[in-house]
């Protein structure tokens, strides 16, 4: 369940939690459009707290509005500063943030006309996406028989509510059979992503990605990619099997949910030693040290709020 908090930010004002409804003709309900983001605000050790590349998040929900022919009637900028209001307004030090702008009710049927553009922004505490063994011990995942988009089916670099019904079939299928998450193929039958994350390998100390073709752009495999080359690692963005990950020496997910979370098998495979590889740890603890404010070079990723 959502930690219900006091107020959200909907349509310019700041609201209590039970008055944010929408009407049941909402256009984006019944036909899906609605483009969202997700983003983290984290407390650092010294007590502040942050939002963790809020400009590049709320930069891809309007990215993603405008692939969809949705104009947003705000500014980036005042959609940053509602962003912090929310969190002050409900007294939160860490929360995961959720901004989304929909289509409004009005005309029915799938051309939406002139039906308004609605935004809101709602913070909510919440800790691992994959609970907080994930983290420390990682997790099983399955194949999905549910193949990702196709970028001309469904246009794959923005982030929008009706592509989710596909990782929603994904997920579902992976935890009614065991598992804790979906590995989602291609079109061609390369890997691409899970139900709502980026996956890397690692094979003798070389770091791979799938390229952006079908999946999406996260800010999270940006960040791990980053760290990883400062780091002194090889990153490499390359197309792969599934037999591929079978053999790795390290398998793991990145995402503003999952953050950095560990894969330890994959259709009864089980990925290296079972458990946390030393790349994966020290990938994840450059990772928490960057949002909680412990590695100065990357301060400019952090919006004080």
């Amino acid at each position: 369940m959502v930690d219900k908090v006091k107020k959200i930010w909907f349509d310019g004002e700041l609201i209590d939690w039970d008055d944010a409804n929408v009407h049941i003709l909402t256009h984006s309900l019944h036909y899906g459009l609605a483009a969202f983001e997700g983003i983290r605000c984290y407390r650092g050790e010294d007590g502040k707290s942050a939002i963790f590349r809020h400009k590049e998040h709320i930069k891809r929900l309007f990215d993603s509005a405008k692939i969809y022919l949705m104009d947003i009637p705000y500014t980036q900028e005042e959609i940053m500063d509602a962003t912090k209001q929310t969190l002050k307004a409900n007294n939160l030090k860490e929360a995961y943030i959720r901004p989304i702008v929909f289509i409004g009710d009005g005309v029915m049927g799938v051309h939406p006309g002139d039906n308004p553009i609605r935004a809101s922004i709602i913070c909510w505490q919440w800790g691992a996406y994959l609970g907080d063994e994930a983290l420390n011990k990682g997790i099983r995942i399955k194949t999905s028989s549910f193949t990702r988009h196709h970028p001309n089916i469904m246009m794959t670099k923005a982030k929008i509510s009706g592509n989710y019904v596909n990782s929603i079939l994904s997920k579902r299928e992976a935890t009614l059979a065991g598992y804790d998450e979906a590995l989602m193929l291609d079109v061609q039958g390369y890997v691409a992503e899970g139900s709502g994350e980026n996956i890397f390998f690692v094979k003798d100390g070389i770091i791979i990605t799938p390229p952006l073709t079908s999946v999406l752009s996260g800010l999270t495999r940006d960040t791990i990619m980053i760290l990883a080359r400062g780091m002194g690692y090889t990153v490499k963005e390359e197309f792969f099997t599934r037999d591929e990950l079978y053999i790795a020496d390290e398998v793991f997910f990145t995402g503003t949910a999952a953050e950095v979370t560990p894969i330890r098998e994959i259709d009864d495979r089980t990925i290296g030693e079972g458990r946390p590889g030393p790349v994966t740890r020290r990938l994840q603890k450059a990772f928490f040290g960057v949002v909680k404010g412990k590695n100065k070079d990357y301060l400019g990723w952090l919006d004080f709020v």
